[in-house]
């Protein structure tokens, strides 16, 4: 995957013009979307137990696309998780809109408080995609996070989320979804890498494709994206049950409590 990367970065040089102007475009055309209210919250069932999970990432965590929490990925994956364990489950969300994961693991982790924590879920990838971040450096600060996150929460299991379906996004240009949506594949490979160098670390690495949404639920695209690049209550919804089934199936590893 390294090699594809190199291979790529000298096909994609007489490009890069185009790929700027486009992204210009496309930021100048989509609308810019506030992150998601409510940070904190809780799913109660009833019993003693408790499961506490705290969310980290980009937008996709800070819920850009709803308008609170309980509608995107933190509070749907809550819920279902919830369901499965049978148990009441707490919340906390730690995420920046545009944020890559050096600037996560440097600006953001320091500022959890050292609470109990039973599991952490990691969404990152788009923004050092879009910032054309290296294999080699998104490997080593991939492994940053994780050794920063335990400093704080000792052998708390982590997952590492889906990669953004950038190939999918409807406001990107074809060179666009291309060139960055083949990066994302090939930093998703870099978190394999990652996650086996460390106990009670998982990277659901199940490529999210919404054309099997789109033709399993009979939508459109857009239904499946707020902007054309931020997810729908929709697709935080389906995105939020993969990503717990995968837990779910791991969790003889994942859910130590």
């Amino acid at each position: 995957m390294r090699f594809l990367y190199l291979f790529g970065s000298m096909v994609i040089v007489p490009f890069l013009p185009f790929l700027y102007f486009q992204g210009k475009r496309v930021r100048a055309r989509t609308p810019r979307l506030p992150e998601a209210e409510g940070n904190t919250g809780s799913v109660t069932l009833e019993g003693e137990r408790e499961f506490r999970i705290i969310f980290l990432g980009e937008s996709s965590i800070a819920g850009v696309g709803v308008q609170h929490h309980n509608e995107g990925f933190a509070g749907a994956f809550a819920k279902e998780l919830a369901a499965k364990l049978k148990t009441t489950v707490h919340w906390e969300v730690y995420a920046k809109s545009g944020y890559t994961i050096k600037k996560v693991t440097e600006n953001i982790v320091p500022m959890i408080p050292d609470n109990k924590a039973d599991l952490v879920v990691v969404g990152l990838g788009a923004n050092d995609a879009f910032t054309l971040n290296n294999p080699w450096s998104w490997q080593k600060q991939s492994e940053n996070l994780v050794a920063d996150v335990r400093s704080k929460f000792k052998d708390v299991p982590i997952v590492f989320a889906n990669m953004p379906p950038i190939k999918d996004f409807p406001a990107f240009p074809f060179l666009m979804r291309v060139f960055i949506g083949n990066l994302v594949d090939i930093l998703g490979k870099e978190l394999l890498k990652t996650a086996s160098k460390f106990d009670g670390v998982h990277y659901s690495d199940t490529k999210i494709r919404v054309k099997d949404w789109r033709e399993k639920l009979n939508l459109d695209d857009g239904d499946f994206f707020s902007d054309g690049v931020h997810p729908s209550k929709l697709t935080y919804e389906l995105w939020a049950k993969e990503v717990s089934a995968f837990v779910w199936e791991n969790r003889g590893t994942v859910l130590v409590f």
